[in-house]
């Protein structure tokens, strides 16, 4: 009965594919928050209900956002645009700590390898959502100017982001025991 009230609901006020996006990347997100939670050792009772807990509130999120955007019509795409930003700050920070915990090292050149990996795979990520999903840009056609813009902001993204993380963790070194 809640699946067939959910499916009136959506219907009405959202598409189907973005509601079964939004539960893709609910997972994800909850996926990716458990691997970082593992991989840096901080235990919490029942972290796992992370992957059950996030599908559901992301496609509340969107919901709200879809019956505010009938009002304000931006207010839609920004919370597609907020929620893969999320989703993308959560890949980064899964992928960089299950390789410090996979490679077990956490400072030196390794560091800045797998923070330049994990922020290379989050900006991939992102675009892909963004391009696919968020802005609906659908045309398979490679676009030169499109991708040397992408390529150049991805370019300083990168130095200003490992740069700043690298210097944070190898000269600066641990704050307040974390």
């Amino acid at each position: 009965e809640l699946l067939l009230k959910l499916k009136i609901i959506t219907k009405k006020y959202m598409k189907k594919t973005d509601a079964i996006i939004g539960i893709i990347i609910g997972f994800l997100i909850g996926a990716f928050f458990f691997i970082s939670l593992k991989a840096l050792q901080i235990k919490i009772p029942y972290s796992w209900l992370l992957l059950i807990v996030f599908p559901p509130l992301t496609l509340l999120g969107l919901f709200v956002a879809s019956f505010i955007g009938k009002k304000f019509s931006a207010i839609y795409q920004v919370a597609k645009f907020v929620l893969v930003g999320a989703l993308n700050t959560f890949v980064d920070l899964g992928i960089l700590n299950l390789l410090m915990w996979i490679f077990g090292v956490f400072v030196g050149p390794a560091y800045s390898v797998f923070k330049g990996v994990s922020f290379l795979t989050a900006t991939i990520n992102s675009y892909l959502w963004n391009k696919h999903w968020t802005f609906g840009k659908r045309e398979e056609i490679f676009a030169a100017k499109e991708y040397s813009k992408f390529l150049i902001i991805v370019t300083i993204g990168f130095l200003i982001n490992v740069g700043i993380a690298s210097f944070v963790v190898n000269v600066i070194g641990p704050q307040f025991g974390i």
